[in-house]
């Protein structure tokens, strides 16, 4: 029996792969494996569609407008928010803010939370496995405004350090931010176990979920995190669209971080009035066709099924992970328990950018470099990774093509 066959029968992966357009061309003559979700997953039809149709049919700007095109896009553009606040099970749709991408969505909690809520020498606490995203707004806030950057241990295995996490919390913790799975080592940290653990010192939480909710289900009210931030295109929708969610009382207290149209409801020349949530952190056109987006884009996962998405995933990480460690001078970056499905590696004497080169001409697409994540390749003592990054449209013999084009690559370099 085929490996392709083996994978879970009850998840009809060809059915899936047949939504995607772009998975169905060649580069180079070859099929292509896409590989590289991790990055930015690709687009199904009816993403594209519901676009596409908002642009022909309904385009207006939205909130501006008193006739039926700008009503009719500015309810699309709503249904989107309240989309996704059922999808992380928001309590309001108040608590759902629409920014570009989750780096903006954190640079507004550090400009905004940060600069207006916390004083110098407040710590805040992130992890050395963040994505650049997720550090260097704190190090701008360290440094104009004097807050203190500390940073919690990981363990060689990939998985957070709890013990040194706990030994960071003190009395001047006012924010933990930290990713939810890491998009270098696939680790899955304890969240619901931090937010419990910095509340009790005190502390807010950040949780960056770019690499999660396309994955798993995330629940913000059993969560509790009081800041939780993901990206559109990561999630099968377009880039251009991100996601803050944050508490309402947090939101309401914290000053606005962009100026402009939409985020008022009153301006003079000596004074302005604030909009109501969401809208106070919207200042401008918002990327209201790419929101549609992002709602069908959930609309599709939730077709789907994040659970039967997640078992899928599970199996070719497993299946992955044992195929790869059959290839000798092969080394796995990050093994911890209960990891996502990606698989960062480097191969024995081989530049990742030779391995990724070469596998292109096989039409595999795969990430090389350091994956916005310089301090976590140094805590490895690696210079850069190949990283392969698994969806619901991939299969087990898209893994066997990888493998293959990995033997191949050390034939070349004998």
């Amino acid at each position: 029996m085929s490996a392709a066959l083996e994978q879970n029968p009850g998840f009809d992966v060809e059915r899936i792969r047949a939504d995607f357009p772009i998975l169905s061309q060649k580069v180079y003559g070859k099929p292509l494996v896409f590989l590289d979700s991790g990055a930015s997953a690709q687009k199904p039809q009816m993403v594209i569609d519901a676009m596409s149709q908002a642009y022909a049919t309904q385009y207006a700007n939205v909130h501006r407008g008193i006739y039926q095109l700008s009503q009719q896009a500015t309810d699309a553009f709503e249904l989107a928010r309240e989309k996704v606040a059922r999808f992380i099970n928001a309590g309001d749709t108040r608590q759902v803010v629409f920014t570009r991408n989750a780096t903006e969505a954190v640079n507004l909690v550090a400009n905004s939370f940060g600069w207006g809520m916390l004083r110098p020498g407040d710590e805040v606490l992130i992890s050395h496995m963040e994505h650049h995203a997720n550090i260097v707004p704190w190090q701008l806030l360290r440094d104009r405004h004097g807050i203190v950057l500390k940073v919690a241990p990981i363990l060689d295995d990939g998985s957070l350090d709890m013990a040194g996490f706990q030994a960071l919390l003190g009395p001047r913790t006012r924010l933990v931010a930290i990713a939810h799975v890491s998009n270098v080592l696939g680790t899955v940290n304890p969240v619901a176990e931090i937010v419990r653990l910095a509340h009790a010192a005190g502390a807010k939480v950040l949780i960056d979920g770019s690499q999660a909710v396309q994955h798993m289900r995330v629940d913000m009210q059993a969560l509790d995190a009081d800041f939780y931030v993901f990206t559109g295109h990561k999630l099968y929708g377009p880039t251009g669209i991100g996601v803050l969610y944050g508490k309402a009382a947090l939101l309401e207290a914290m000053p606005p971080w962009q100026g402009g149209g939409d985020m008022i409801l009153s301006v003079t020349f000596e004074k302005n009035e604030w909009a109501d949530l969401p809208h106070k952190f919207e200042a401008g056109t918002p990327a209201f066709i790419e929101a549609v987006g992002l709602g069908a884009a959930i609309d599709y996962v939730e077709s789907v099924g994040l659970e039967a998405i997640q078992a899928h995933e599970h199996d070719l990480l497993e299946y992955a992970t044992r195929r790869l460690k059959e290839i000798n001078s092969l080394r796995i970056i990050g093994e911890a328990p209960g990891k996502s499905a990606v698989i960062s590696f480097v191969l024995q004497g081989i530049h990742p950018h030779d391995i990724g080169t070469i596998l292109d001409r096989d039409g595999i697409a795969v990430r090389v470099g350091q994956h916005c994540a310089h301090p976590l390749m140094e805590r490895f003592g690696v210079g850069a990774t190949v990283r392969a990054s698994f969806g619901m449209y991939n299969t087990r013999a898209e893994v066997d093509a990888l493998c293959a084009g990995l033997k191949r690559v050390m034939e070349i370099f004998g």
